[in-house]
């Protein structure tokens, strides 16, 4: 009777866990507060629309390698075409994917087809986690300035001089 009371128990624990294990794989949370961690990965060149600015048709391969790096691809079989590729999976953020391709004829740039880049700045800003907090406006319009009291002029005699304590200090170096 022990024996199969401790097959069925140890039958629904498997079961219980192997159910646990197949759930972690299409959730985000367990338990609805633990997130496990989901590796980053970056693979290609890093391209802003800065760095792309620099490349012009006429240039090199040489000159186009040192503006934007080696390219992720290079074909034997289309040698006049070079391909960089991004792509980045980063846990809190949208993955992302940029191809830029670069043509050439012989040794020279023909052209460079490269759509949709960030700037350096909006890259950053979508690969970062951390999202700030809305600031408010410190400013006020014209009409929110109108609204407000106008503050009491004081009396002549305390617009004269500032008044606070007398501050005097010994000199830095001694004299002679």
């Amino acid at each position: 009777m022990r024996v199969v009371f401790a097959l069925r128990l140890s039958a629904i624990v498997v079961a219980a866990a192997g159910a646990g294990c197949t759930s972690l794989q299409s959730s985000d949370n367990v338990l609805g507060f633990i997130t496990p961690y989901r590796i980053e990965v970056v693979q290609g060149n890093v391209l802003t629309r800065e760095q792309v600015a620099l490349v012009k048709p006429g240039m090199s391969r040489t000159q186009v390698r040192e503006a934007l790096g080696s390219p992720l691809l290079m074909d034997i079989f289309h040698a006049d075409r070079w391909d960089y590729v991004f792509t980045i999976k980063r846990q809190g953020t949208e993955p992302q994917r940029r191809n830029v391709v670069a043509i050439f004829e012989g040794d020279t740039l023909k052209s460079l087809d490269a759509a949709d880049l960030p700037s350096e700045v909006d890259f950053v800003d979508s690969i970062s986690t951390f999202k700030p907090k809305r600031v408010p406006t410190l400013t006020l319009s014209e009409e929110q300035r109108r609204v407000l009291p106008v503050p009491a002029s004081p009396p002549p005699s305390e617009q004269t001089e500032p008044q606070g304590p007398a501050s005097e200090y010994p000199p830095l170096e001694p004299q002679s």
